[in-house]
């Protein structure tokens, strides 16, 4: 007679990873990316980053396959993206037409897309070094240096590609975990010779370093006394304010608005007087005759500013009712001297209908002209339209932004000078997080006005545009201002230093002076060549390492 089968004691369900190690893995890899993320605003973990991927580095150095080495980066990818964009979950819950809960569902659909560029670099770096599959784990130093390197380099690379394939989501590099506190660059100081995809390649160095030195083991314990020295300058240099910084005073005043018009109101036709006198009276000059350039946030403005629309727009959408008014009177809010640069909706007028919107920046005078004007190149995707419309809209799918209208891209970064008031260069809330793209090289401004609405993203999204809006300071060597409705406003000099800021959810304004810009970078002349050749370098620097295991053996 068979005996009954005895229960397994909860300890040993744990054999379940040790008989299936490819989801023991998978499952550490997911933990393991989700802690990278933690490195990014607002918990600033940047430590939890470097072990993160030294975690990473050694999962991939104990895959006996390349498809192990695959799955092990998409794992990682699918906990660091799905945790670094929890913000998106936010903005579904400030619109009617699809069910908040949705919103969960897509941060970790776009998370398994998104995951496939750590997967890609992972993949690329263990066929690279690891193509005769040796013993999983006994990665002699030479090689795990190697391993080190390659996937430094197919890194940035990936990273790059993150940024344009599809138009492209360079949201959080990995490299803007090295981006020290206001006062401080941290090793982000580096960028304006390697760029932002090259910062991310360097943090995996780092994060490298410390498995490379215990493979040399303890006879070679002398190893360990860099890493103690890098993790010592490391961390001053990110908690420490910066010695390096330069802190001159521009010529050119400005006043920056914050009205913190919450998301709930900001899209509703009632609320439109209200805020604009909310903004009117945040922008009165403080002295009569002041020359200044007055900045507002991206989605404050509800007048249409331009001529040209049917009658109807103006009597049904406007509370002024009339373009010319509505100027008008910005202008006496602004007094005779200033320039007021603001964000605003433009419309696509076609046989007296509207066939789609622009999201814009208009400049206009202190006597009610428009002196210039800027549209949004780089548009978020279910954000500003709907991809696929044909398809999606039937299922039940809609753009988040109010309207039925898709809005239609400009033609990219654009330079405008406004002589006293210098000469300006726009880009319009996410497109600053596009590195290498925000500036025209032919026309380089003074400043950049980075306009912004970011009450859609919660708690996690404000900090962590305004620390990739840094990232671009320091690589173009350019000022930006930035002005949102809700926070984090903030003027950052051309170092990266946050020179003053208004927190979130606080209605008020900055004066002062706008900093200078420094001479163009490197970066600013060569642009992503840069992080790509240090890529190339890091490779070769691979080879050489696997070159040299082979004739040493």
């Amino acid at each position: 007679m068979q005996s009954p089968r005895r229960p397994v004691p909860f300890p040993h369900a744990l054999n379940l990873f040790a008989r299936h190690p490819r989801l023991a893995m998978a499952n550490a890899a997911i933990a393991v990316g989700a802690a990278a993320a933690c490195g990014f605003q607002p918990l600033s973990l940047w430590p939890l980053t470097l072990l993160a991927i030294a975690c990473l580095l050694e999962l991939v150095a104990r895959c006996v396959t390349g498809r192990g080495a695959l799955l092990v980066g998409w794992c990682f990818g699918l906990g660091h993206f799905t945790l670094g964009n929890n913000w998106i979950a936010t903005a579904f819950t400030y619109q009617a037409n699809m069910p908040a809960w949705l919103g969960g569902i897509a941060v970790v659909l776009l998370s398994l897309y998104l995951a496939v560029y750590p997967a890609l670099a992972t993949l690329a770096a263990w066929l690279l070094i690891r193509p005769d599959r040796a013993r999983a784990g006994n990665a002699r130093p030479r090689r795990f240096l190697a391993l080190v390197l390659a996937f430094a380099a197919a890194w940035i690379v990936t990273e790059w590609m993150r940024a344009w394939v599809f138009t492209g989501f360079a949201w959080n590099p990995l490299g803007v975990a090295l981006l020290g506190r206001f006062d401080a660059r941290g090793l982000a100081l580096v960028t304006p010779w390697i760029g932002t995809y090259g910062l991310s390649g360097l943090l995996v160095l780092l994060a490298g370093l410390p498995g490379t030195c215990l493979r040399a083991g303890m006879r070679r314990w002398l190893w360990a006394v860099p890493v103690l020295v890098i993790a010592a300058a490391l961390s001053a240099l990110m908690v420490l304010p910066d010695p390096w910084a330069r802190r001159e005073e521009g010529a050119i005043r400005f006043t920056l608005i914050q009205p913190d018009l919450r998301q709930e109101i900001v899209d509703d036709p009632r609320y439109y007087e209200a805020n604009f006198i909310k903004m009117a009276r945040l922008s009165l000059p403080r002295a009569a005759g002041e020359k200044r350039v007055v900045f507002w946030p991206e989605s404050g403005l509800g007048d249409y500013l331009r001529d040209g629309y049917p009658d109807y727009f103006y009597q049904m959408y406007t509370y002024a009712g009339d373009p010319v008014i509505a100027r008008e009177r910005i202008g006496r809010v602004i007094g005779a001297y200033g320039l007021l640069l603001t964000g605003g909706v433009d419309l696509v007028i076609k046989n007296d209908e509207e066939i789609a919107a622009r999201n814009s920046v208009t400049a206009i005078d202190g006597g009610g002209d428009i002196l210039a004007g800027y549209s949004k190149a780089h548009l978020v995707p279910y954000g500003e339209y709907l991809p696929l419309r044909w398809l999606l809209e039937p299922l039940g799918a809609s753009r988040l932004v109010a309207g039925a209208l898709d809005f239609w891209p400009g033609p990219g970064p654009r330079s405008y000078d406004f002589g006293t008031w210098g000469k300006a260069g726009i880009q319009i809330c996410y497109e600053i997080v596009f590195s290498g793209e925000v500036v025209d090289p032919m026309n380089r401004p003074d400043y950049i006005y980075n306009p912004s609405n970011d009450g859609w993203f919660g708690a996690w999204g404000p900090p962590q545009h305004l620390a990739q809006a840094r990232l671009r300071a320091i690589e173009e060597g350019l000022p930006i201002v930035r002005s949102t409705t809700t926070g984090i406003s903030a003027v950052v000099d051309a170092d990266g230093i946050v020179r003053a800021a208004l927190a979130r959810h606080t209605a008020g304004r900055i004066d002062g002076r706008i900093p200078p810009p420094h001479e163009p970078t490197a970066f600013a002349r060569y642009g992503n060549a840069l992080p790509l050749a240090f890529a190339a370098l890091l490779l070769l620097g691979a080879f050489s390492m696997v070159a040299l295991g082979r004739r040493h053996r």
